[in-house]
């Protein structure tokens, strides 16, 4: 017997740590034993039921998991590896890793770099490893740190947090963006070299603003997504891989056709082994640990449904790893 935190809806919506059996995971060529998770917002839409991510029920939440591989038929693993899971719709549609143990497809697994320990990786999770993905896609898109500000929007969230940490690192020139101005001396701590207010850039704008940013990740969508845009320097890039503040974007193609601007979607969930594997490669050499370590607070299963609506109200900052055992 092992303990999992349920997500059920029958009868109605309830959210219970259970002690369940092996019997209760799903299909899956690797057994997993988890020693940390963590939450991210898609975790926290889910044990709050303000959003309908999980498709299957009863499900296990939990979109991220590191720990040791205890049975496996799959040949990449044996008993005793050590690996990262992310996404692939598992706290969805494939019970996840909010849990002691959890059973999933080996294909979908990471090795651990052998510089962060289990905790790390959780303090990294999916928003860390989506903050690489995004400064990967505006490298590749040809962004240097010469080019001048890079703004990160959502900047005491989980990935923007650390992506003003691995930028600042990298040697950008990071301005965040936060609905939550006293957490200005945190901020800066990462590495930031300015702070605004997410409000200026929140509401309705003109379709080309002055110039001023040269690259931007944005975790919020809609009028914000719509606002970068269009202050962006000739030729700049944008992101974007969230939606917090609304699925919308209410703009034109103007920053598209007059300042060659270019919109980059990024997705976490299903981006191929290669990527993942190149992200969490520059993960370990490029993120400061000490850094990710201040950023970073540890709690409990039973303490996961607090967390996870203190998230959805915007009371938290930073990274939250989630201890399995008791």
């Amino acid at each position: 017997m092992f303990k999992a935190l349920v997500v059920d809806k029958d009868p109605d919506f309830s959210v219970t740590l259970r002690e369940v059996d092996d019997d209760f995971l799903p299909e899956g060529d690797v057994t997993l034993r988890v020693g940390y998770s963590t939450i991210n917002y898609k975790d926290a839409l889910a044990i709050t039921n303000r959003s309908p991510i999980v498709r299957n029920w009863p499900m296990v939440v939990g979109v991220d998991g590191a720990g040791t591989i205890v049975e496996s038929s799959n040949p990449a693993w044996q008993p005793g590896d050590h690996v990262i899971l992310n996404g692939f719709g598992v706290g969805e549609n494939h019970k996840g890793c909010l849990a002691q143990r959890a059973r999933i497809k080996g294909d979908w697994l990471v090795r651990l770099p052998s510089n962060f320990t289990a905790r790390q990786a959780m303090a990294i999770g999916t928003a860390g490893y989506t903050a690489m993905l995004c400064i990967l896609a505006l490298e590749k898109h040809g962004i240097n740190k010469e080019d001048g500000e890079i703004l990160v929007t959502g900047a005491t969230g989980g990935v923007g947090s650390i992506a003003v940490a691995l930028l600042a690192q990298l040697g950008y020139t990071v301005i965040a963006a936060t609905g939550k101005l006293s957490q200005e001396p945190y901020l800066r701590s990462l590495g930031a070299s300015g702070v605004i207010e997410r409000e200026k850039l929140a509401m309705a704008g003109k379709p080309l603003q002055k110039e001023r940013w040269a690259a931007a990740i944005d975790t919020l969508g809609s009028h914000t997504l719509a606002n970068i845009c269009a202050q962006m320097k000739y030729g700049g890039a944008v992101a974007a891989c969230g939606l917090a503040q609304s699925a919308d974007l209410p703009m034109t193609v103007m920053p598209f056709i007059l300042r060659g601007v270019a919109l980059l979607g990024v997705d976490s969930v299903m981006a191929p082994l290669s990527m993942r594997q190149q992200a969490w490669e520059r993960l370990a050499r490029d993120l400061p640990l000490a850094l990710l370590d201040a950023m970073t607070t540890e709690i409990t299963l039973p303490e996961v449904p607090k967390a996870a609506a203190d998230m959805m109200d915007g009371k938290i900052s930073g990274r939250f790893v989630v201890r399995t055992s008791e």
